[in-house]
């Protein structure tokens, strides 16, 4: 008798779409990875490598391609890797072909722009009574496509299910660790990003290494307010997920993010600074800033660079803003 094993799925074929999927084949899953191209599927199915996102990184044998989304529906479990803003259509679109006890992995950073809400509690509102974990942590696309060590969190309110999820990825190069506290992993994911275009900037305008490890301490401060304010637990911000998500994104221009406040440091506009390309940071800035004064939270670094996006201040404004601020105690 053959026993069938489920496959993970994967919904999203960028560059995080397609490390995550190397990371599961390499744990000994099957591996179903959907994106929205017919073209891309069977272009990725022959040639075996995604050059568009992944250059020079091959793909696992036990990944398979598709462009049809009912292909996952015979998933364990369904990794969504598609932009935050995208969260709430995708999972509508997830929701025709999953069955409900299928679980969706939320593996975007960010929070939903037009209406405040968190990625989880959007998912929850379209797939109501289906599981939600989500998987956050210090991690660039090409180090985990590549097999170099990593670590990232995956949380779930079920602690069985975060273990037994958090297992299945977890593979040779690939160290997944679990908890309940969803919260905290979204905030410290969706919070770092906006932390990060402030020390891109500080990169970009040339004020030094101290300015930006200043940064990265006072920006580590707002999350902690933030994430309290919010039910998120203090010790799931000191982790992988929180402070060592926000070193490597604040800290390397491996970061888009870091890369998109660099080049506005340097004087380049908005528009040109992202450079057609995805930057889900300034896609979440006025949404945490909106959350922060909703609950009176001070988070002057966030506030800065959502002024900065907006237009109503330049860069050096904002510096001004945060080095005239009035003296207080450090904690």
């Amino acid at each position: 008798m053959t026993v069938q094993v489920q496959p993970i799925g994967i919904a999203g074929a960028g560059a995080w779409g397609t490390a995550l999927a190397n990371a599961a084949a390499s744990a000994g899953n099957d591996v179903v990875l959907w994106m929205r191209s017919p073209e891309h599927a069977a272009a990725l199915a022959a040639t075996r490598s995604n050059e568009r996102f992944l250059p020079g990184v091959k793909l696992h044998d036990r990944i398979h391609p598709t462009a049809d989304l009912s292909d996952l529906a015979s998933s364990r479990a369904v990794l969504l890797v598609t932009p935050a803003q995208t969260t709430r259509e995708m999972s509508a679109a997830l929701a025709a072909v999953l069955p409900v006890e299928t679980s969706l992995v939320l593996c975007a950073k960010g929070i939903e722009r037009e209406s405040g809400a968190f990625l989880g509690d959007v998912v929850e509102t379209v797939r109501p009574g289906s599981p939600v974990a989500v998987l956050s942590g210090p991690s660039f696309a090409d180090d985990v496509a590549r097999g170099l060590p990593t670590a990232v969190t995956l949380a779930c309110r079920n602690a069985d299910l975060a273990e037994d999820l958090a297992t299945a990825l977890s593979g040779p190069t690939l160290r997944v660790y679990h908890h309940r506290d969803i919260r905290g992993v979204e905030i410290g994911g969706a919070a770092k990003n906006v932390l990060a275009i402030a020390c891109g900037a500080v990169a970009g305008k040339g004020l030094g290494e101290s300015a930006k490890a200043a940064l990265i301490a006072r920006g580590f401060a707002e999350l902690l307010r933030f994430a309290r304010a919010y039910g998120a637990k203090a010790e799931t911000l000191m982790g992988l997920s929180g402070l060592g998500d926000l070193v490597l994104t604040c800290s390397s221009a491996h970061s888009r993010n870091f890369a998109f406040g660099q080049r506005l440091g340097q004087g380049l506009s908005v528009v040109d600074a992202a450079g057609g390309k995805l930057v889900e940071g300034a896609a979440t800035a006025s949404a945490l800033v909106a959350l922060a004064r909703a609950k009176n939270i001070d988070m002057p670094i966030a506030e800065a660079v959502e002024q900065i996006l907006s237009g109503a201040w330049t860069l050096d404004q904002a510096v001004d803003a945060l080095m005239n601020r009035p003296i207080k105690s450090e904690h």
